[in-house]
């Protein structure tokens, strides 16, 4: 699932970047169990072998930890969160903290009786997500039968007046009907929609060739938006996300590394982003052996590329360092090879042209849909995930 970033959400802009600063919004990994499969989620590919799960004490030490230090924000996330049993005595505890607390979730999981649990122990945000606007795609995209099910999670959100926040993740099999997810919106009443273009990291980097979309899609779809957000006015909040990948400029990817987050995965794992563990030579440190304020103040994983001593050329000497802090570090790695590399999403990336030739050659292979070379669609599962270790363990690489 992808994590929350739109109503609700602490301002986490007013913190110094490069600065030490504090860890204002917690994700809590809570679980990367899931009866949902998507071809795009950020959970690391080997997620299998990272099964052992962090107790109910240990979470709310976690969470009392880093209150103490400064956190604001806390989302609730996985895998899929409700499959822990213990969600509700989590939910308490933070209330009780003082965070903002957010959960988000596919819904699978999410009764009456659970919900109304919550609301009384003070959860004060939920973000539901579809995959897409009809049964068919969206039970596809999952590989699941979940789409009347989210219809009722949708409904007893709404039914408990918490805001109705809708995210979907797009993609070349879905950015065509944009139109109709924001019509399945109104419907529902949502307040917010995430129209959240896919990230190409874990699984959707695995999958990059078969959901990225063409740029005709992505005007079409910006479009679509746009006309939409002149009709319908203050009625329905929608954002859209642009993939990176169609930009020249890189985001400002987390607000910087260190900088304002802190996920806790669900072994205990410290990472400064969602998709860190994908860079290799990372020592990353866990909370059951550290405390959070040296992991967060001294751990060579949290500053190794906090601030900007760490850049090289451009990013060295460019103006905008403070406001995009080089891009995505897992990006870079992940395109170039190296973390310390300038996002190449960037035009003044010796690297950029890698961007467009990536565009190309997705496009090239979805009109090769018929080869029997073409790599179909690689869905999250056990089964899959046991596989990406197992090419890990044996010092395989994987063909992105």
């Amino acid at each position: 699932m992808q994590p929350a970033n739109a109503a609700g959400s602490y301002d986490m802009t007013s913190q110094l970047p490069g600065a030490t600063g504090t860890p204002l919004w917690l994700l809590a990994e809570l679980t990367y169990r899931c009866p949902l499969h998507c071809v795009f989620c950020y959970n690391p590919l080997d997620f299998a072998r990272h099964e052992k799960e962090l107790t109910t004490a240990q979470w709310f030490d976690v969470m009392r930890q880093a209150r103490a230090l400064g956190a604001a924000q806390l989302g609730f996330s996985g895998g899929e969160p409700l499959v822990r049993e213990d969600l509700e005595e989590l939910i308490g505890e933070a209330h009780r903290l003082g965070y903002y607390t957010n959960l988000i979730t596919s819904g699978i999981g999410l009764t009456e009786a659970r919900i109304a649990r919550m609301k009384d122990l003070g959860l004060d945000h939920i973000q539901l997500s579809f995959q897409d606007s009809t049964r068919e795609m969206n039970d596809f995209l999952s590989s699941t039968r979940t789409f009347e099910l989210k219809q009722r999670v949708a409904k007893l959100i709404r039914q408990y007046d918490y805001p109705m926040v809708l995210n979907v993740v797009l993609h070349r099999h879905n950015l065509d009907h944009v139109g109709r997810i924001i019509e399945m919106a109104v419907e529902m009443d949502v307040d917010y929609l995430e129209l959240a273009n896919t990230q190409y990291y874990g699984w959707a980097l695995v999958n990059r060739a078969q959901l990225m979309p063409t740029r005709e899609q992505l005007q079409r779809a910006e479009e679509t938006v746009n006309a939409y957000r002149k009709k319908l006015g203050n009625r329905l909040r929608i954002l859209f996300v642009v993939p990176d990948y169609f930009e020249d400029r890189p985001k400002a990817c987390m607000n910087g590394w260190g900088s304002v987050f802190l996920a806790v995965a669900a072994d205990g794992t410290a990472l400064p982003c969602h998709a860190a563990r994908s860079l290799p030579g990372m020592d990353f440190p866990n909370v059951t052996t550290q405390s959070i304020a040296g992991i967060w103040r001294h751990s060579d994983a949290f500053q190794r590329y906090r601030g900007s001593d760490w850049m090289k050329e451009p990013c060295k000497s460019c103006p905008d360092k403070k406001k995009d802090f080089g891009g995505c570090r897992c990006q870079a790695y992940a395109l170039t090879g190296d973390a310390a590399n300038a996002d190449p999403v960037c035009g003044k990336s010796g690297h950029h042209n890698q961007i467009g030739k990536i565009v190309f050659d997705a496009h090239a292979t979805q009109t090769r849909q018929k080869d029997m070379n073409v790599q179909p669609l690689v869905f999250r599962s056990k089964a899959n995930s046991l596989g990406f270790a197992a090419q890990e363990t044996n010092g395989g690489c994987k063909e992105i």
